[in-house]
């Protein structure tokens, strides 16, 4: 890993850096027509709202990738985790060990807030992101499926 890599957390003047990188992981996984968060949503639910944190990974002082991420909660072991929700890094700064680091970021945040897990979702098909976490000690976890109601369902439900 490079030792110029540092990370710092996101601020509500960047909120339009971390739409930009929404939109960097959206085009890498195909899913770019789904994205409809804008500058002013991010504000209110980030930073107004405190719904989620942003944390970036600086090259040199440059922006070159982010991790989104907000607590979660583990009946089971009684306290928060962390579930992180977006980890990109731009294609040409791959390779570095900047994934990793970033990750081992977040494992130190979740360490020092006493979180007793770091979880995430990964599409099937990302066998490079996939062999990555597997490579890191990550475990799948094969006895869940996701289930989510949104749009038209989730407000007919909620009536």
């Amino acid at each position: 890993m490079e030792t110029n890599l540092q990370f710092r957390y996101a601020t509500e003047g960047d909120t339009e850096k971390i739409l930009y990188f929404i939109k960097e992981l959206a085009a890498y996984e195909k899913m770019s027509e789904e994205v409809v968060a804008t500058e002013e949503l991010l504000g209110e639910w980030i930073f107004e709202k405190k719904k989620a944190e942003v944390i970036f990974a600086l090259e040199n002082g440059k922006e070159i990738g982010f991790a989104l991420f907000f607590h979660n909660f583990s009946t089971f072991l009684g306290r928060a985790g962390i579930y992180l929700e977006d980890l990109f890094i731009l294609p040409e700064y791959r390779g570095k060990g900047y994934g990793k680091a970033t990750l081992k970021q977040l494992a130190k945040i979740a360490v020092e807030r006493g979180c007793g897990r770091l979880e995430w979702w990964c599409l099937n098909w990302n066998k490079p992101s996939i062999d990555f976490y597997l490579s890191l000690g990550a475990e799948p976890m094969e006895d869940w499926t996701v289930y989510r109601i949104t749009g038209d369902t989730l407000k007919d439900m909620g009536e």
